[in-house]
């Protein structure tokens, strides 16, 4: 285990992600060293509502992200629906939320794209890109664009496991993962990566 606290694991998900985070992040502990944020597509008023159920089951803290709140080790910040994530450094060298409105992405608001890229100009030296279950190719040119300038690790779920293999497979098919993995690997390689406190 590492013990670097520097990371961060930034998720993406979409058509059936409700339901493979609540088999995910349940299996997270709650001394995981390092913050988490999560872009799950959906319309504005209903990502809270999946954000108290997952804090309910899991033993991370999990909530919708508030603008300008700040990012803590072992708490899950998801994005609101119909707001776009971006993770920006403080003066302090803390990181907070800040939303933007750009026009819909790859079809959706939030884009997973704009939270990877926003993590660019961050503190993090190394990120854990998520990218679950979901319709499109959303989170690949935010990786691709991000893996030039960090240290990056990326796991994608598997065909097997995923509602629709349509975000893992792009980003398998752009060479950004080697291949997918079910949900308790998943699991077992964020902790394995970023460590525990």
């Amino acid at each position: 285990m590492t013990s670097e606290g520097n990371k961060i694991v930034a998720i993406a998900s979409s058509t059936g992600g409700p339901k493979a985070l609540q088999e995910l992040i349940p299996l997270l502990p709650s001394n995981l060293n390092a913050p988490l944020t999560l872009v799950q597509h959906m319309p504005a008023g209903f990502t809270k509502a999946l954000a108290d159920r997952l804090n309910d089951i899991s033993q991370i803290k999990v909530s919708e992200a508030k603008d300008g709140e700040l990012l803590e080790k072992g708490h899950l910040l998801m994005a609101q629906g119909g707001r776009h994530l971006n993770i920006e450094k403080t003066a302090s060298g803390q990181h907070r939320i800040r939303y933007s409105d750009e026009p819909h992405r790859e079809g959706v608001k939030p884009c997973a794209n704009y939270m990877y890229e926003s993590l660019i100009k961050s503190g993090f030296q190394e990120i854990v890109c998520v990218v679950l279950t979901g319709m499109g190719a959303d989170g690949t040119a935010g990786i691709r664009a991000l893996k030039e300038h960090k240290k990056v690790t990326v796991i994608v779920q598997n065909e097997e496991t995923c509602t629709v293999y349509g975000m893992p497979k792009a980003a398998v098919k752009a060479g950004l993962a080697p291949h997918g993995e079910d949900l308790k690997t998943i699991a077992r390689e964020i902790i394995k990566n970023v460590g525990v406190r």
